[in-house]
């Protein structure tokens, strides 16, 4: 390593631990550690050496950087996001103090978090405060995607449950979605209809428990139909592991119990589907066509983009793809961060991204951008069609850092190392980088510095220190 700062990655390791379906004692013995040290390091009560990290990367053939990269990064970006919050912004925490909580104190770090997303919770309902009714203490929707961060949205079991169903019911789309109807009829008594769209009322899929039957939208195409299928199955053939699975991920309340099961049905689901093997060998071998990848496997460019964000296998992970689903207004409706998400956590995103312009369906739209710290990423921009009655057209983005773009096709033509990248940051209001045009807000953690004898290109201009 090549500085003296300690490294906690206890859920990392736990994670690695349950990937590989071990216990404690037996990774201990592997490892030559007691089972008391192990459990020292899972639970951050000692850090992890650098002997210890060379241990895990020849015991489990696991990539060093990929294994500490994003663990504090990202906890130490999230925490310098809370303090720039206006209640804290005046004491002037510095980042080198930012930066030792967040890599030597893990759980204090956890708990600021928690405690500004409840206050987060409690900003958007004004009304119920100081009326007696009682917020929540986090939203489910947070808290869900919070939960898949922290697993890095792969869950080992449900890919292994997915694989051992894959062979029973076909490879190509049209005979997967044979199988998966004839396997509903034949082991659960469930029919498969697909009816007129006033008859479901604005609804795409409806199981109706009396008669046994699913219903789906005729609106719904070819990849909506396979994707339901294959979530009846899952939620039918899977719901043990997917209930384990929940409960693992210890949701505070019913309704994120709730959310919480649906996401990971919708997970198997996709599993079932793009099948963890061969949809990785597929990816490699394309390299990442994401649109030959979409049609080999049946599914919409969603589907393809969240399933491309979840190859975290132990001794075979995928390029680690972040992805977001951005609307025309910049709304982000969905967002699997990866393992380096180059924009704010707990903000919007930066009006440099081309993802905001928005794309066609067929056309992949490439990107280099460059953070301020240097740091250089492929962006890949898709649009999705309308969707039913809706006015606008929504994107979806994936990236990952530049190092990876020899193996993705889309990224040919461009020289990642020596060619010109479009300068962003994390959000306008987190953002020091002084002469960008595009800044719709001052950062916070700089003071204005106006004067009424001149105008500069850049809005908001602001003092050094």
């Amino acid at each position: 390593m090549a500085d003296d700062r300690k490294l906690y990655l206890g859920l990392k390791l736990r994670v690695l631990r349950r990937e590989l379906g071990l216990n404690q004692t037996r990774m201990a013995e592997e490892l030559g550690v007691s089972p008391s040290y192990l459990n020292h390091l899972e639970r951050n009560q000692r850090p992890l050496t650098a002997q210890m990290l060379l241990r895990l990367a020849n015991v489990y053939d696991i990539d060093i950087r990929d294994f500490v990269a994003g663990t504090q990064e990202g906890a130490a970006t999230a925490l310098g996001e809370i303090l720039s919050d206006g209640l804290v912004r005046d004491i002037g925490i510095a980042r080198d103090e930012v930066l030792e909580v967040a890599e030597n104190y893990p759980g204090v770090s956890e708990a600021i978090g928690r405690f500004y997303r409840a206050l987060s919770d409690l900003r958007r309902l004004p009304e119920q405060v100081g009326v007696g009714a009682a917020a929540p203490l986090h939203a489910p929707l947070d808290w869900l995607r919070e939960a898949v961060a922290r697993a890095g949205n792969h869950f080992a079991e449900l890919d292994v449950a997915a694989e051992l169903l894959s062979p029973e019911l076909g490879d190509d789309p049209s005979a997967l979605q044979a199988g998966i109807r004839a396997r509903l009829k034949e082991r659960h008594g469930m029919g498969v209809q697909i009816v007129r769209e006033d008859v479901l009322g604005g609804t795409l899929r409806h199981y109706d428990m009396h008669r046994r039957r699913l219903l789906l939208s005729e609106r719904l195409a070819s990849s909506g139909r396979l994707f339901a299928l294959a979530y009846q199955l899952c939620a039918q053939e899977m719901a043990d592991g997917i209930a384990a699975q929940v409960a693992r991920t210890g949701p505070p309340d019913e309704d994120s119990r709730r959310l919480a099961g649906i996401a990971l049905t919708n997970y198997a689901a996709a599993a079932l589907i793009m099948p963890y093997d061969r949809f990785t060998k597929a990816a490699e071998q394309s390299r990442h066509d994401l649109l030959l990848l979409r049609a080999r496997f049946g599914v919409s460019m969603e589907q393809l983009g969240h399933r491309l964000t979840s190859l975290g296998r132990t001794g075979a992970r995928g390029v680690p793809f972040f992805m977001v689903k951005i609307d025309r207004a910049g709304n982000i409706s969905k967002r699997f961060d990866g393992e380096a998400w180059p924009f704010a956590r707990l903000g919007g995103t930066c009006p440099r991204w081309d993802a905001h312009a928005g794309q066609e369906p067929d056309a992949v739209g490439a990107q280099l951008i460059e953070r301020l710290d240097g740091r250089r990423f492929l962006s890949l921009t898709i649009g999705l069609p309308r969707d039913g009655g809706a006015r606008g057209r929504s994107v979806i983005a994936l990236g990952c850092e530049a190092k990876h773009a020899g193996r993705i096709v889309h990224a040919d033509g461009i020289d990642v190392e020596k060619g010109s990248a479009v300068e962003v940051g994390p959000t306008c209001h987190l953002c020091e980088r002084r002469n960008c045009p595009d800044r719709a807000l001052p950062p916070v953690t700089r003071a204005l510095d106006l004067h009424g004898y001149e105008r500069t290109v850049a809005p908001f201009p602001f003092r050094r220190v």
